[in-house]
């Protein structure tokens, strides 16, 4: 469970799709994408919800890995804050009238990997098309891809999600590689409940975004360096601020056998400025038993545990990083690491 001071962080964190906290050019994209739809509604809702709106309505069965501790961030046995904006749905479906189109933009909250395309507390925006009668899935996947991405190829690949039937990834042509940007499908019965049809699409705005200024790392969306910051405010291509070698330390902890690159990483964002970690990388893992006895008695390995040798890679996207500065984060990062390890 979440402890008050990790809460606290976690809901002050600035939501870029917000009007009320101040421009960004994230708004610009939601509202070029309203003026596109047919009948948009936006829709927010507050980040804490209840764990049913997030899983069980959605139709995540209840061994799902997803829920697991380790990626789902848990206020209380019954609440949470939402791991996507598909948890607003459930609340807005009870209040809709056919033939409108749900916009729910907003921040999510996980435990993920640490490199230029992600971010613990990413932006999403749930685009949910209710109907009277039955509309292509295609037609919606063109319109909103053409207009947040103009002139960028595209691809729809089959996935499964639980509150969709006939589910797609979609995927945009960017830099000579295939780009996740969202999920979609005809949206499940069991979702619906008592409205006729409907045609269900979930989005990742920072990578839209990136992808549409030409952004290479996602800190940069968030960063105060006015040069950067003023490029925040519309939808131009992004012009590139000098960019400043990068800092690699290595460090060495023992760790539960259940933890990954995710759950470190989680740790981690907790212990440093997020702006200043670029990557995190696992170099080897090494089980208690299988260390030298000398070893295992000085990291004081437990049974259940593993050696983690994580590379660390460090850059302030404004400046240059000094050796000093980096040594203490290397420190305050070794000491952290072990201070909460399970």
């Amino acid at each position: 469970m979440y402890r008050t001071d990790e809460l606290v962080h976690a809901l002050n964190v600035r939501d870029l799709t917000d009007p009320a906290q101040g421009p960004h050019a994230m708004q610009l994209l939601i509202a070029e994408l309203k003026a596109a739809l047919d009948d948009p509604e936006e829709v927010r809702h507050h980040p804490l919800v209840p764990v049913e709106h997030n899983y069980e309505h959605l139709g995540y069965p209840a061994d799902a890995i997803t829920r697991e501790t380790r990626y789902t961030r848990y206020v209380s046995e019954t609440c949470m804050l939402r791991s996507h904006t598909t948890a607003m749905i459930p609340p807005a479906l009870r209040h809709a009238t056919p033939d409108v189109t749900l916009i729910c933009p907003g921040l999510v909250y996980r435990r993920d990997t640490v490199d230029r395309l992600h971010t613990g507390t990413p932006h999403q925006l749930d685009v949910w098309r209710i109907s009277r009668r039955p509309e292509r899935l295609d037609d919606l996947i063109d319109k909103v891809v053409t207009t947040l991405l103009p002139g960028k190829r595209y691809r729809t690949i089959d996935a499964r999600h639980p509150y969709t039937t006939h589910g797609k990834q979609i995927d945009v042509r960017h830099d000579g590689q295939w780009v996740e940007i969202g999920e979609c499908g005809l949206a499940a019965r069991h979702v619906l409940k008592h409205h006729p049809y409907g045609l269900a699409m979930g989005l990742g705005l920072d990578r839209v975004l990136m992808l549409r200024k030409g952004i290479p790392d996602i800190r940069l969306l968030r960063n105060a360096d006015p040069r950067i910051a003023a490029q925040m405010l519309d939808l131009a291509e992004y012009r590139p601020v000098s960019r400043h070698p990068v800092a690699i330390r290595d460090i060495s902890i023992m760790a539960d056998d259940s933890e990954d690159v995710e759950t470190l990483g989680d740790r981690i964002r907790a212990l440093v400025p997020e702006d200043l970690i670029e990557e995190i990388t696992i170099l080897s893992e090494t089980p208690a038993e299988d260390l030298p006895d000398h070893v295992r008695k000085r990291l004081e390995a437990r049974p259940g545990q593993k050696n983690v040798l994580i590379r660390v890679t460090m850059r302030a996207p404004e400046r240059t990083l000094t050796d000093r500065e980096t040594n203490e984060l290397r420190d305050r990062l070794l000491q952290g690491l072990r201070a909460t390890a399970p």
